[in-house]
């Protein structure tokens, strides 16, 4: 068995991941679903490594052998480009590894909501993109640059880690820069970044208070800035980022927030009623509208959720309100909403024609 051979498999089947563990045989994931690789022995760990090994410059294998992980992008022109992440677990070499499209998607053929355009069209501030790890947070991003590249003359710089999506220069000039290659980490870039001139920056996983302040900085100072973060709704990425700063600094980043933050959009990947389809994103966003803003100066997260549901003339709508749509367009089956629902129940009351506030009253 080839690891090329395997990587061959997920293009023929449109599998999105590829796992790679001792004690099992090749997993992939197919519209969401894991599948083993059927009539193959689990595999042994001098396997893992025969398999595992080839894809990796001496660079990388030291870099696995001193942090226990490596991240990479891997590409061939007749297989394709793919995001691996190699470690170990219980001493031997697991894999995670995500296929990338050569092509950069549209917003309508990711099935996107027309609103996510409005995020391409800003002159500067911050765009954050939250959601776990597989919820499509990088290619929407690589959509929405792809937007500007097609719209607006000026200068691009993403920050990766690895870089996932090429992209080709069109009115736009568009630098790519990944950690480990082109510069040492996130900080190096970022504080270079400001002598680079920019117009819209790209900067991967928002890790750290460094990256994050350095970020908003830009934000501050003229430049469009998009980032990802690790969250559960958009409401919560407020207090994700806080807790990246100690208490005496909140006031100043909400302050950095109120003025500067654009919009959060938060994304789920949800099985699609269609197979032929195989998952439909679901894109809660919250703009920085007047209310939002207000809200988070004055400290009031815990009033945001209620605050996106009521602001739906502006582009705003939280989770339950985009499953009920997703629903009723046939995009998702009713048992797949309540199940990635953060609220089943005022998702239920939704569906039925009832909304439920978050205090418990029926608006």
């Amino acid at each position: 068995m080839e690891i090329v051979k395997l990587f061959s498999m997920m293009v023929k089947h449109n599998a999105s991941d590829l796992h790679v563990k001792v004690g099992q045989p090749p997993v992939f994931r197919v519209s969401g679903q894991l599948s083993r690789m059927q009539n193959v022995s689990s595999l042994e760990p001098d396997q893992t490594q025969q398999l595992l090994e080839p894809l990796l410059s001496e660079d990388q294998l030291a870099t696995l052998r001193s942090r226990g992980n490596v991240d990479f992008a891997w590409y061939q022109e007749d297989v394709g480009r793919f995001r691996c992440n190699i470690f170990l677990q219980r001493g031997y070499l697991s894999a995670a590894i995500r296929k990338v499209n050569l092509e950069i998607p549209s917003y309508e053929q990711l099935g996107l909501p027309a609103d996510i355009a409005k995020v391409a069209e800003y002159e500067a501030g911050l765009v954050l993109i939250g959601g776990v790890t597989g919820s499509g947070k990088s290619t929407t991003l690589a959509s929405i640059l792809s937007d500007i590249n097609n719209k607006r003359r000026c200068h691009i710089l993403t920050i990766e880690d690895p870089i996932e999506y090429l992209f080709h220069d069109n009115l736009a000039i568009i630098n790519q820069r990944e950690i480990g290659i082109d510069v040492m980490d996130f900080k190096d870039a970022l504080r270079a970044a400001v002598r680079q001139d920019p117009d819209v920056m790209l900067v991967g996983e928002m890790r750290d208070a460094e990256t994050f302040e350095t970020a908003l900085t830009a934000a501050e100072t003229g430049h469009l800035v998009f980032g990802t973060v690790h969250s559960s709704g958009a409401a919560q990425t407020i207090g994700r980022i806080l807790d990246l700063f100690p208490e005496e600094k909140h006031e100043q980043i909400r302050t950095g927030l109120g003025f500067n933050l654009r919009a959060v959009l938060n994304q789920k990947l949800l099985r699609a009623k269609d197979k032929a389809v195989g998952r439909v994103p679901a894109v809660e966003t919250m703009f920085n509208t007047p209310i939002v803003r207000k809200l988070i100066l004055e400290g009031e997260d815990n009033r945001l959720h209620d605050a996106i549901k009521a602001d739906t003339d502006n582009g705003c709508r939280s989770f339950n309100q985009v499953l009920a749509i997703l629903v009723k367009q046939g995009k998702i089956t009713q048992d797949v909403a309540l199940k990635a629902a953060p609220n089943a129940e005022e998702l239920r009351m939704a569906m039925s024609g009832i909304v439920i506030s978050d205090a418990g009253g029926i608006v």
